[in-house]
Parts: C-alpha cells; sequence; structure tokens
C-alpha cells in the first residue's frame, strides 16, 4: 500500500499519480492507458504507443490503485480469475472501461476511454446507410472488426440515431456498460453484468420477458449468446451486437463455426432469414497525422445474399455480392472504401494499400486516379460512401 504521506525526497521518484496520467491520456487525445510494473504510463495515440513522461510504476502503486478504484465484487472475481472488466469515472477527467490482470505475478491495467457524449453516424465518418439499418423493424446487425477498431463506438451512433428517430423499448445487455444513453424518443434500460443481472446467461435467459423491440448484446461469446440473438431477430426483434472478425466472409464463417456440420444447413437457412445486415470496421490513419477514419465493409441481406446463404452447395462469394449491391442498396467493400478516402486525399497510399483486402487490384485501380475515381463515382461511391436507398 502507498504511504498518503509519501512525497517526493531527493534521489528517489515521486509517487505514481493515476489521475495524472489518465488526465494526459485524454488531453494527448489518446484511446488507451496502459499501466504495468516496471515501465512508465503508456498511451495509445492514433494507434501508436507511447510513454509518458513518469517515472516506473511500482508493484505497490498498482495494488493501492486496484483497491481504489474496484469494489468488493470486483476484488473477489479477480482473486477468483485473474482478471477483471468493468466502467469507472475520473471526476472531471472521462469515463473509462477497465481491464485489469496479472502478469509475471504483478498486476497491469488497460483504461479505453468513453466519450460521455455519443457521437452521431456522421461525425465518425461512417457510412450513412448505417442509418437507415438503425432504423430496420427486425433483424441480427453485426458489427465487426479487430479490437480497437471503433465496434463499440459505432454501436452506440446507431442506438442514438434509433433512439431520436423511433418510438421502441431497448434493452442492452453489457460487460461492462461502456456508453451511456439517456432517453429521447425511446425508452432505453441498459443492463450490466455484475451489478444489473448476476450473469450474461441469466439475462439472455429473462431478455425476451422484458418486452424489448431492440436488444443490444455487447457481444457474441458462446453459441448460447448467438442462439438468443438468431431466435431473437428471427421473431421480430432488431438485435444488435459484435464479433471480433475482420469481414462479412469471416463473420459467416464464424457464425457456422459455433456449431457442428450435422447444423450448418439449418444455420443456414436461419442466418438467411435472421441476419439484416454486417457492418466491418478498420481504422486507418489519416495523411495529416490528424487521427484515423474508418474504412467500412458493409453487408445487407439481399433476398440474392439470402438465396446464397441457404444453399450449401453454392459458394458464398461476398465479395460479388457487394459488388452487385453497391449502387441498389449502397453496400461497399473495404477497397471501395478506402478508395474514397484515398481519392479525397484523406489517407496516404501506404496506408491504403496496407489496410486493403485486396492490394494487388487496389494498386492496379490507383495507378490511375482520375479513371479510378470516375469508376468509384459510377458504382454509386461518393464523398461519405452516400447514394439513394430504394428501401429508405
Amino acid at each position: 500500500m502507498v504511504d498518503p504521506q509519501d512525497s517526493p525526497v531527493e534521489g528517489r521518484d515521486p509517487p505514481f499519480s493515476f489521475k495524472q496520467a489518465i488526465a494526459q491520456m485524454v488531453q494527448q487525445s489518446g484511446s488507451d492507458l496502459l499501466l504495468k510494473v516496471g515501465r512508465p504510463p503508456t498511451i495509445r495515440v492514433n494507434g501508436d504507443l507511447a510513454s509518458l513522461a513518469m517515472a516506473a510504476v511500482r508493484p505497490e502503486e498498482l495494488k493501492a490503485l486496484a483497491e481504489q478504484i474496484m469494489t468488493p465484487r470486483q476484488i473477489r472475481e479477480f482473486s477468483e480469475h485473474k482478471e477483471a472488466d468493468f466502467a469507472i469515472g475520473v471526476p472531471g477527467v472521462g469515463r473509462f472501461r477497465t481491464n485489469i490482470y496479472q502478469q509475471r505475478g504483478t498486476l497491469a491495467f488497460a483504461f479505453r476511454a468513453i466519450p460521455y457524449e455519443v457521437k452521431a453516424i456522421h461525425e465518425l465518418n461512417l457510412p450513412e446507410v448505417l442509418e437507415t439499418i438503425a432504423l430496420k423493424p427486425r433483424g441480427l446487425v453485426l458489427v465487426t472488426g479487430v479490437t480497437g477498431s471503433g465496434k463499440s463506438t459505432a454501436l452506440a451512433a446507431m442506438i442514438n440515431h434509433l433512439n431520436r428517430h423511433k418510438r421502441v423499448n431497448v434493452i442492452t445487455i453489457e460487460d461492462p456498460i461502456e456508453f451511456l444513453h439517456r432517453d429521447q424518443m425511446s425508452n432505453i434500460s441498459q443492463r450490466e453484468v455484475g451489478s444489473d443481472t448476476l450473469s450474461f446467461d441469466a439475462a439472455l435467459r429473462h431478455v425476451l420477458r422484458q418486452d424489448p423491440d431492440v436488444i443490444l448484446l455487447g457481444e457474441i461469446r458462446d453459441i448460447e449468446t448467438l442462439d438468443t440473438a438468431l431466435k431473437a431477430a428471427d421473431t421480430g426483434h432488431l438485435v444488435f451486437s459484435t464479433l471480433h472478425t475482420t469481414d462479412a466472409s469471416q463473420t459467416v464463417n464464424r457464425v457456422l463455426s459455433f456449431y457442428p456440420p450435422h447444423q450448418h444447413q439449418e444455420i443456414r437457412m436461419l442466418l438467411s432469414t435472421a441476419l439484416t445486415a454486417i457492418i466491418s470496421l478498420r481504422l486507418v490513419p489519416r495523411a495529416d497525422g490528424k487521427g484515423r477514419v474508418p474504412a467500412a465493409e458493409v453487408l445487407i441481406n439481399t433476398a440474392a445474399v439470402a438465396e446464397s446463404l441457404r444453399d450449401i452447395n453454392k459458394a458464398l462469394s461476398i465479395p460479388d455480392l457487394i459488388t452487385d449491391g453497391t449502387i441498389p442498396y449502397r453496400m461497399q467493400s473495404f477497397d471501395q472504401s478506402l478508395m474514397q478516402w484515398y481519392n479525397d486525399e484523406v489517407i496516404a497510399y501506404e496506408s491504403a494499400m496496407f489496410y486493403s483486402t485486396n492490394p494487388s487490384e487496389f494498386a492496379l485501380r490507383a495507378s490511375g486516379v482520375h479513371s479510378a475515381s470516375s469508376a468509384e463515382a459510377a458504382l454509386g461511391i461518393t464523398g461519405g460512401q452516400r447514394g439513394s436507398d430504394p428501401n429508405r
């Protein structure tokens, strides 16, 4: 335990100040603060790590921090599982998703900044078609991407859009709650595992009895969660959730992988009727170094996509389905999204190539920028990936 009266003396580093470290992270527009014994606090800014100008953290300082920010229940959970997830608020600084874990017998922390204000879809530079998807009456909407790709932020923006435009009852099950939503047109009940419900499984068993029109599941972690999401979507609810997959093709394969092979035909049939859209995200550094922008792949479950999902003997070529649906349904591939950002001079060529799905094809199209831009316009991809939607 750190002595509260411990003060800097000659030849000794000053005691660690958590509030100072987290405030510096926010001031520098960082997304994460990492604390580990033996090195200075480290922040992530625009995807890159940088150490703060502070002394290396000592074991007793992290132990004291844990005792300050964790509840007795969270301390018990950590002692049993050696890791725990929760959210904290730091007065005057912000709100943070927190993970505590153990490494080499000592404590370590990862803090993720959560904005107090939920941004609109257009403010996040996400495709405008997400506004249409958020207002769908039913179906499963999956937002996917690697850790730190903006999945939770995009989901929050879609729930915010729904909240401002429809009178519906929204139930969320989160571990932990990240973004806080205030009722506008919708009635939103946010349930946090551990404080509002005993477990994720317990909340799932009862969610359909709570009269939801819309359900948000923080993450699909297992077959039970996926079963609930698919069945709720198939029975007339709008369900939002996330998966740690890189694109729409991998997402469909991941859904099938939860089930044994003899059930794949049944699940493909269910997915063909329950799925509404898959939105996959990658954050790409801006050319001017001022943050990152989202490259987004959008697959919408049209009649052609549903037919392809149902037919187990048919090769599921999602890139071709996205290309066919670009004009009428405002679908888009990662490479189309990247090409638009590149043509607008928002991202550099090297970044576009690094994040593209097919670098060789992207390079061919980018070799004639003006003709590539014209081709994009012919496909209906314009600034912000806008277009007309016959179903809107």
